[in-house]
């Protein structure tokens, strides 16, 4: 097949530092079978569909489901973001993702966290979170259930925000509490005021329709079909699911230096 998807050998060079070690039997070739995982996700194919030529797709699968579970594809991803280099903007949103019937079982096994899906008007929801920087790369990924309110959310990424200038976001994340934690830590905050409040917020319009970016980086990770709609069961397989076409799309594809902000 003419559109397979291979990784080149510059970028599991990049990869190959994340890899677990090998314990007795060693890995069959991490480079066809982490391709084959990639074209899976990009597709959104059940893994029995796997082309020939990426192998079994019984062991396409249990690689995929092993790894996630250990959290390797969210390390190699927050590692290669690590290098970012962003010491100026950075953007916080959040966007929904529909649960597909098969994941949305809501029952929660004894002794276990539930699915991180919840029910909003469009239906069964998983919402994913994203720090990005002012380039539109995910610098920080973490999902909730749907219902979950923007402020839990930000309270919960405000410990994993970069050291930079300036934080931008939408009228979800105007909270006095959040203003004042962002002043803490040296950041000042680009976020509209509600329209209920009774003391108009001032901030930089200007600097605010960069936001835009962050959208744009939501709808490029929505192109692959095991992102937009949400197969997994397990919200850390699902969480592996978004962080590896964030690694893909931003941080091997896009090998290029980042070009300088024009952010003032």
């Amino acid at each position: 097949m003419s559109n397979l998807f291979w990784l080149t050998d510059a970028q599991m060079a990049r990869l190959e530092p994340y890899f677990p070690k090998s314990h007795g039997k060693p890995r069959v070739d991490d480079r066809r079978v982490l391709s084959g995982i990639i074209f899976i996700n990009r597709n959104g194919l059940r893994w029995r569909d796997a082309p020939k030529e990426y192998g079994p797709h019984k062991t396409l699968y249990n690689r995929w489901k092993r790894w996630s579970d250990k959290g390797i594809f969210a390390q190699m991803m927050a590692g290669l973001a690590a290098d970012h280099g962003e010491e100026k903007t950075v953007m916080i949103d959040a966007t929904y993702l529909k649960a597909h019937r098969t994941a949305s079982s809501l029952g929660v096994k004894k002794g276990g966290r539930g699915r991180l899906i919840g029910r909003t008007k469009g239906g069964m929801n998983t919402k994913l979170r994203a720090i990005c920087d002012s380039q539109g790369r995910p610098l920080n990924l973490f999902v909730t259930a749907g219902q979950v309110s923007d402020y839990a959310g930000a309270k919960a990424m405000l410990s994993g925000l970069p050291d930079v200038q300036w934080l931008l976001g939408d009228r979800g994340y105007d909270a006095d509490w959040f203003r004042e934690a962002l002043k803490d830590k040296g950041i000042r905050p680009c976020i509209p005021g509600r329209k209920q409040r009774k003391k108009a917020i001032r901030y930089d319009k200007r600097r605010y329709k960069r936001r835009n970016r962050i959208e744009i980086m939501f709808g490029r990770l929505k192109d692959w079909r095991r992102v937009a709609t949400r197969y997994d069961r397990c919200p850390k397989v699902f969480l592996s699911a978004i962080a590896l076409a964030a690694l893909v799309i931003y941080w091997l594809l896009n090998s290029m230096s980042p070009e300088p902000s024009d952010v003032d």
